[in-house]
């Protein structure tokens, strides 16, 4: 199906295809709105800063977009619950990974892309999910989305804790650097974080200027 909508569509009308699947999974997980779309666009800047080009950052992008598709395999109670999960719960937000891999395998087209989000829970020193895997047996793609991913989530809000600063999402990074992430990785965000941070300001204002419309 895939392969067909990249045979009649144009690169650009690909990736509102795109959009409006993450967007789909956003309508179902309610604390991860704009979730996908930072992910891709930071994904896609970190890449390139590591000097990735082409389909290889192209591929990265689209991941990084898709990165949580296979949320949608997960019941809502549980990728919408107020307060912390139970370790059965987490157990079946561990498997987003494998179903999103199979959604998107589907498509040979998109296997590359499939591998990216099948890893993107791997941690630099093998104690992540689903596969173990560590260092560089872990796709670029993949260590690339796990730091951004990482910097998304610690600086949003979550039902369970408080939205961390950008100050305090890099100290947890740091800590981290070789642990979790692949050290390259962390050095290269280093060079992007004021970039990052001024366009999530921006974003934020943006969303709150939105809000008081509406209210009004």
């Amino acid at each position: 199906m895939f392969q067909y909508i990249q045979r009649i569509f144009r690169p650009h009308h690909f990736h509102d295809i795109i959009e409006c699947l993450a967007a789909a999974l956003e309508a179902k997980d309610l604390y991860t709105s704009g979730h996908s779309s930072r992910v891709g666009d930071m994904s896609k800047d970190l890449g390139r800063a590591m000097g990735l080009k082409g389909s290889e950052l192209e591929n990265i992008h689209i991941a990084a977009h898709l990165h949580d598709i296979g949320k949608m395999g997960i019941s809502e109670n549980i990728l919408n619950k107020k307060g912390r999960l139970l370790p059965h719960e987490f157990a079946q937000i561990q498997t987003h990974p494998e179903i999103g891999y199979k959604i998107l395998a589907k498509s040979k087209g998109l296997y590359k892309i499939a591998e990216i989000v099948l890893h993107h829970h791997e941690r630099w020193d093998g104690g992540g999910y689903p596969n173990g895997l560590r260092e560089d047996k872990i796709p670029l793609g993949s260590r690339i989305i796990g730091v951004v991913d990482s910097i998304d989530a610690i600086t949003s809000i979550r039902p369970y804790r408080r939205a961390m600063s950008w100050e305090e999402c890099w100290e947890e990074i740091l800590i981290n650097k070789g642990l979790q992430f692949d050290p390259v990785a962390v050095e290269a965000s280093e060079k992007l974080w004021k970039k990052w941070k001024v366009r999530w300001q921006e974003s934020e204002k943006d969303c709150n200027e939105a809000k008081l419309k509406a209210i009004k």
